[in-house]
């Protein structure tokens, strides 16, 4: 207890230091109290993890760092002028009580440090904090994240990825990111694709082997017609999707095969696509070129970029939908009664409407529901207002998932590079344009990456074949 007394008596000899004593023991309280409700499960939202680990140790760094400099104007004022550095004697018991007090509290105050730098890093690595906390910011990804395949995958598993060179320079890149979002800098939309992306070969092939052979497989597509009964109707292709391994390269993934290493010169957006280079196996180089991109200032044009998988599929984590997407999805799911009258064309018509926040959405969808049908089917408005709801509600959620008024993103605002229903895709390049010196083009031909079984068909003779 003496040793105690006497060091903090020396501590109080000044203001600052024992501001900085007061500081850091009622921060080291703190922290403690919130680390202790977090090792019992009680997570609750980010910035309390940001509190924890972030706020309060800056603020218990802070106090120690009073401590010192106090010490130092003490003595100044106390020590005679031209005073020698103070002699450490541990002959003296007041010296050597003073060291242990100070060898244990600083033990104490490292471990407190680490712990919190740790956590502090595992908190920034959350799904959590990257969606929430920067809300209005990350909305429309967050949002999208969570409704896609990879929902259960952390977002610096793709975002940095293994090894500290890139997390430090995703630490470095996010500093400026804080700054933007606390000064309003940032523009709206968050303009893509992301140019200081890791290569996908680095982050995506942690678990995808693209250059593995899987050969063909049968996609079924289902969508409604806007007629009364809501017609079902299906799709049916074999997508060619390749590989590799011990094969020829074929299919789609060909365009990942190490043995083809493909360069493009595009435009910031990557949508429109200037040059294609194709280096064989051999190393023989071939070029294509989009009408008029090898003449003039066109043929410097641009920015260069190596193929990899995100140039097709863009939006692997935060994919945004199409109207009729939305509205094909919840009635294939039975969100939406398919025996409402008109239900898809009218729901298409609703969630393509602008409206000035989610609040005005739902309730513009829900009122035109409820207009539509107390006109043309009464009996409809009177005896299934239930499902009515459950249609209202269905449509909110594919309005609000993708569209987002404070970000100014709306419908086609992140178009989605797989195929070319919704967005050029395939055909940024596959166009029939691109055309090499020996007059070779990029084929738009069909069956290079699919065969068409069945177009828009309601009973598909294939699907009648394949079923049990």
């Amino acid at each position: 207890m003496l040793k105690l007394k006497s060091f903090f008596g020396l501590l109080m000899r000044h203001p600052l230091s024992l501001a900085g004593t007061a500081i850091t023991t009622a921060a080291a309280i703190i922290f403690l109290v919130f680390f202790s409700l977090d090792l019992a499960g009680l997570h609750g939202h980010p910035y309390v993890g940001i509190l924890t680990y972030l706020v309060v140790p800056a603020i218990f760094v802070a106090g120690l760092l009073l401590i010192p400099i106090g010490l130092r104007q003490a003595r100044k004022r106390a020590a005679p002028a031209g005073a020698e550095l103070p002699v450490i004697d541990f002959n003296r018991e007041v010296v050597r009580n003073r060291f242990l007090v100070f060898v244990v509290l600083t033990t104490l105050n490292v471990v407190i440090v680490a712990v919190a730098s740790y956590k502090a890093v595992e908190v920034m690595d959350t799904t959590a904090f990257c969606g929430e906390a920067c809300h209005s910011v990350m909305a429309p990804e967050h949002t999208a994240l969570k409704r896609g395949a990879h929902a259960s995958v952390s977002c610096v598993e793709c975002h940095i990825g293994p090894g500290a060179g890139w997390f430090v320079k995703s630490k470095l890149s996010g500093s400026w990111q804080v700054v933007s979002v606390n000064l309003d800098l940032y523009p709206r939309p968050i303009p893509t694709p992301v140019h200081s992306l890791r290569p996908a070969r680095e982050t995506c092939e942690q678990c995808h082997w693209p250059q593995k052979f899987v050969g063909d497989r049968l996609k079924v597509v289902t969508k409604y017609a806007e007629d009364e009964a809501n017609t079902e109707k299906k799709t049916v292709l074999l997508m060619r999707v390749g590989g590799i391994e011990g094969r020829v390269s074929k299919g789609i993934h060909w365009h990942v095969d190490p043995a083809n290493r493909i360069r493009y010169r595009s435009d910031e957006s990557r949508e429109e696509i200037h040059e294609v280079e194709l280096t064989g196996p051999g190393g023989e180089v071939e070029r294509w070129f989009a009408p008029g991109a090898d003449e003039g200032e066109k043929a410097s044009a641009g920015t260069w970029r190596q193929m990899d998988c995100v140039d097709c599929h863009n939006r692997p984590s935060h994919t945004f939908h199409s109207p009729e997407q939305e509205v094909d999805r919840a009635l294939q799911a039975g969100a939406i009664a398919r025996d409402l009258p008109f239900v898809r064309r009218e729901g298409l018509k609703l969630i393509r409407a602008e409206y000035a926040d989610a609040g005005a959405a739902r309730a513009g969808i829900r009122a035109g529901l409820e207009s539509f049908y107390a006109a043309g089917y009464p009996e409809v408005a009177r005896g299934r207002a239930a499902d009515l709801d459950a249609a209202a509600a269905a449509l909110f959620e594919g309005w609000s998932s993708n569209v987002f008024p404070q970000m100014s993103v709306t419908w086609g605002t992140y178009p989605n590079h797989i195929g070319h229903e919704q967005a050029p895709g395939c055909w940024r390049c596959h166009d029939d344009q691109h055309t090499s010196k020996s007059g070779r083009t990029i084929s738009q031909d069909c069956e290079t990456c699919h065969s068409l079984l069945a177009e828009e068909e309601q009973d598909p003779e294939i699907l009648r074949t394949l079923s049990p």
